[in-house]
């Protein structure tokens, strides 16, 4: 019996597990508060389990449900927060509304 309940329990685990996948993508910002928006708005997603945006190297990791979301959201929600992904641009209205000093735009146009 004891072998049994083990048994049940990794194969739970190991499909919780297998429901997992990750990422690390682009995503352009200049600073903590551009990292506060983008990984708040990823962590608040149902299905994201992680999420992890780099200043140094303007990539985020992320580890999510693939049952829930795919890559392609996640560009899309991180889009809607005003940044700009490697796969989708954020609409003009949602960049307008970041911090004047998140405005990344005008930073790489100098």
């Amino acid at each position: 019996m004891k072998k049994l309940l083990v048994g049940i329990w990794l194969q739970v685990a190991g499909s919780a597990l297998a429901q997992t996948a990750e990422v690390t993508f682009w995503v352009d910002g200049v600073c903590g508060m551009c990292e506060k928006r983008i990984e708040s708005a990823l962590l608040n997603t149902s299905g994201v389990r992680f999420a992890d945006w780099s200043t140094d190297s303007h990539t985020v990791k992320v580890s999510f449900n693939p049952k829930k979301l795919n890559e392609q959201k996640l560009h899309e929600i991180v889009a809607a927060t005003g940044h700009d992904t490697q796969k989708v641009k954020a609409k003009d209205e949602a960049y307008a509304k970041v911090h004047a000093c998140c405005k990344y735009r005008e930073l790489n146009a100098h």
